[in-house]
């Protein structure tokens, strides 16, 4: 089949190519006039913050949109005549802005509550008629610049809540990804046309890919981060899948064939490593799905898709612009760059020689570094970081850092307790549940339950005296839940469920915490299954699961060290530490399973070629490990570089993915398959390649079909 497909790209490459343009240009124009519908959506089926959104949404629909706050520090005290003048001016006109529906300052009858014990710090709550999901991006700019301009003499004013957030855009990084990718191309090809078709296909899935995601925002519900996520996971993949291909093409060339021959034979190897790579990439993603999560599954369907239109391109479009290039892939050279040596004198012959004359070395040195990498994973927390983690350039941390002062760290998330109520005695039962809470530690103010208009509902407010993020609100969320509201309501048939932000990230870092495990086991499973079908054997597999463990163990625990520890903080930009986002190490563990296995595909397919010619285990590991080595390489620096300038991005989230991603890719392309791989490889000599007979009837998947004549193995 690819044979075929193959032939026709190259045979009608003016077809192809145009095809491929019509398909740019026309989802490039829908994106452009339809937009985007990004829904950052957080739901956790059946979790009781679940429950008290819904029961907010359907009783106090003038509460259900989001909210976000003006926080105000003075000079003077608050209620100063000129002071209360100018804010009830800047309130009374943000109140005038599309979605704004209320703007409640702290000189309302009920706002004693939103001005500090100094009198000089308090805070006005904006009510927005729309979620976060759904608020236009406009309201909340109009916001930020009535308050810019208010400038009042002696106050300070900033916007705290996650509706003024940085908003995540693509921005400049994805730029520096490439230009250092073209870098590596160029030292690696020592050719600009054959550096430039690599980044081409990069540009061209991703340019269909982001587009494409946007539309599907319309029809699912993607986060806003999705975009930034697959131009991260595009470009990287983007360029290695094409990297591949082209290597081979350019070795085939060599060998005397002419440029269909070897365009064919290029995408008949090398390219079915790419749609091995890809599909377990596409697959592993959409296993998301079963989290059953909207904007973790979200995430997941865009990634998938942009993955898959990148390697459908590379596999189409990729060898019909071979047909264009033929056998000029090599002109406009570039000097001293791209030479390659004799096998005897390459650089990884060598190193390989040297790990098997001392293969415990190497494979106890690599595994040492592997542990004491991924020894801090054993303290992550997973968690939803605040706005203390953000850069003091960003407006909320500074809000956060005010209400922190004034009203103390639990300010800056409340919980927010909702009830529904069928009598009087329900009331009653609330206002003991209120003294009940204003007597607990880690509590430092519970408000008055109050109803609704229909009298069938009521809501409280609960601040906690640690930050959103802290270990101990968590506890109290757990505390309040499982005994203070029992106690409270034993004898009565009330419910009384915990909501608010805060819980509803404890809720879904408490359900991804329990079925991450899973998720990794299948993950797992499904690796060792399909290197069983590729390779015919059973250690080879059982390695590669182990090491990919440890390796991603390893980016975890990187993870941990300076987005959790701290260390090194700065460098990011980090403004504070704090927990990982609950999502990103499932997330992670996908994209990397898929990538992962790219490079044991294109390692081992080498090794187990040259063994199944030679029958010599030791002679085989050195020649797969030269002929491929420097390809990894290359392609590991670059998906390394790409993801690592995200970590200039300035959303949090992505730093995280960023870091994890470059740390896992750059720990498995060099300790695990140019270290450990053929150390052990060495070490276990042809027990690698044992096959128990019993097996024999399962199906293999060839990968790199060898063409040439093999030769007779050594006795």
């Amino acid at each position: 089949m690819l044979k075929k497909i193959a032939r026709f790209s190259y045979r009608y490459r003016w077809m192809v190519v145009a095809f491929w343009l019509g398909i740019l240009v026309s989802i490039s124009f829908l994106a452009n006039k339809y937009g985007d519908a990004f829904a950052t959506e957080v739901r956790t089926k059946n979790s009781e913050s679940q429950n008290a959104a819904d029961l907010l949404q359907n009783r106090f629909t003038a509460r259900s949109g989001s909210t976000g706050n003006i926080v105000i520090k003075s000079s003077k005290p608050i209620t100063d005549p000129e002071v209360r003048a100018s804010l009830e001016k800047l309130f009374a006109e943000v109140s005038q802005i599309p979605h704004v529906k209320e703007v409640r300052g702290p000189y309302a009858a009920l706002g004693k509550n939103q001005v500090a014990p100094s009198g000089k710090i308090a805070y006005a709550e904006i009510q927005f008629d729309r979620g976060f999901q759904t608020l236009p991006s406009s309201s909340t700019d109009e916001v930020s610049a009535d308050v810019n301009k208010a400038n009042i003499s002696g106050v300070q004013l900033e916007l705290g809540g996650d509706v003024f957030g940085n908003k995540v855009a693509p921005g400049s990084t994805e730029a520096i990804g490439i230009v250092a990718a073209i870098i590596i191309l160029l030292i690696s090809f020592g050719s600009l046309l054959a550096a430039g078709l690599p980044i081409a296909m990069a540009l061209f899935g991703i340019g269909i890919g982001i587009a494409f995601v946007k539309l599907l925002s319309h029809v699912y519900s993607l986060p806003d981060i999705t975009i930034q996520l697959a131009s991260m996971i595009g470009i990287g993949v983007g360029i290695d899948y094409a990297l591949f291909i082209v290597t081979r093409y350019r070795q085939e060339l060599r060998r005397g064939k002419n440029p269909e021959n070897a365009t064919i034979t290029a995408i008949n190897t090398a390219g079915r490593s790419v749609l091995f790579a890809g599909t377990t990439v596409v697959v592993s993603l959409l296993g998301m799905i079963l989290i059953g999560i909207s904007f973790i599954s979200g995430m997941g369907i865009g990634a998938a898709s942009v993955v898959a239109i990148t390697m459908a391109a590379s596999v189409t479009l990729l060898p019909a612009i071979l047909g264009f290039a033929g056998k000029n892939i090599d002109k406009l050279k570039l000097p001293f760059v791209g030479k390659e040596k004799p096998k005897n004198k390459s650089f990884w012959y060598q190193w390989s020689m040297g790990l098997q004359r001392r293969p415990w070395v190497g494979f106890i040195g690599g595994l040492s570094i592997l542990v004491l990498l991924a020894l801090p994973f054993f303290s992550m927390r997973l968690g939803s970081s605040d706005a203390s983690s953000r850069p003091t350039s960003d407006t909320t941390r500074r809000a956060y850092d005010i209400m922190a002062e004034g009203f103390g760290p639990g300010s800056n998330g409340p919980l927010i307790l909702v009830s529904e109520i069928s009598s009087r005695k329900d009331l009653y039962t609330l206002q003991t549940l209120t003294k009940k809470l204003n007597e607990t530690p880690g509590v430092a103010y519970a408000s008055v339950a109050i109803p609704n208009q229909q009298l069938n509902a009521a809501v409280l407010q609960v601040i906690p005296t640690t930050a959103p993020q802290d270990e101990a609100t968590s506890q109290l969320i757990s505390k309040i839940r499982s005994s203070i509201i029992p106690e409270v309501t034993k004898d009565t048939d009330i419910k009384i469920y915990v909501g608010g932000l805060t819980a509803a990230f404890d809720d879904l870092a408490d359900t991804l915490n329990a079925r991450l495990p899973l998720f990794i086991g299948i993950v797992l499973a499904l690796s060792f299954l399909l290197l069983l079908f590729v390779f015919r054997s059973i250690l080879v597999p059982v390695k590669a699961v182990i090491m990919n463990l440890l390796s991603i163990g390893a980016a975890y625990g990187v993870l941990v060290a300076i987005f959790q520890w701290g260390y090194g903080k700065h460098l990011l930009g980090l403004g504070g530490t704090g927990p990982i986002e609950s999502f990103v190490p499932m997330i992670m563990f996908a994209i990397l399973f898929g990538l992962s296995m790219d490079y044991e595909v294109f390692l081992l397919s080498r090794i187990k070629e040259e063994y199944d010619q030679t029958g010599d285990n030791g002679k085989s590991v050195a020649e797969g490990l030269n002929h491929t080595a420097r390809v990894i390489t290359a392609a590991a620096l670059i998906m390394v570089t790409v993801f690592a300038t995200f970590i200039l991005d300035s959303n949090r989230v992505i730093k995280e993915f960023g870091l994890g991603l470059a740390a896992a890719i750059l720990i498995d392309a060099t300790i695990v398959r140019m270290i450990l791989v053929p150390s052990t490889m060495e070490l276990l000599g042809k027990a690698n390649w044992w096959f128990p007979k019993w097996l024999n009837w399962l199906p293999q998947a060839h990968l790199e079909p060898e063409e040439a004549p093999k030769t007779t193995k050594k006795k």
